[in-house]
């Protein structure tokens, strides 16, 4: 009888974590990052409607405040060195879930096919009482 050897490999992950931080996007509103790049992941913090120069959001709309939020996430994926194509899942909280469908017609704008997964909630409150938040995972 011939023994036959077996190799395992084993896979050490060391995780690589580094914030993300563009002055092209609102600042985060409590101790948290705007993003955290880890190993071959951006995970993108809840970004809100709001003008990045001002503070405050571009108006009350949920369509405008929607605008808003992909431009800023956008100049947050661009820091990190991902993009809208490189989104693998979103999340979407709305204030109200009667904007759903403005909404997606906002979103599909910047996602090319196949878009991301993606979970949308109706949620209680929103920071600074905004219509919409939206974070994101994407892959580098």
């Amino acid at each position: 009888l011939e023994k036959q050897s077996s190799t395992v490999k084993t896979t050490v992950l060391c995780l690589q974590k580094e914030a993300v931080q563009t002055e092209k996007a609102p600042a985060a509103l409590g101790p948290y990052s705007q993003a955290i790049k880890a190993n071959n992941l951006v995970f993108v913090s809840g970004v809100l409607g709001l003008n990045p120069e001002t503070g405050k959001f571009v108006s009350e709309s949920v369509e405008e405040q929607t605008e808003q939020v992909m431009k800023n996430m956008g100049e947050i994926l661009k820091a990190s060195g991902a993009s809208y194509s490189s989104v693998v899942k979103t999340t979407i909280m709305l204030a109200d879930l009667q904007d759903f469908k403005n909404v997606n017609e906002i979103y599909a704008k910047y996602f090319p096919a196949p878009a991301p997964a993606r979970s949308t909630y109706q949620v209680a409150a929103l920071p600074l009482n905004a219509r919409i938040e939206i974070e994101c995972i994407a892959a580098l």
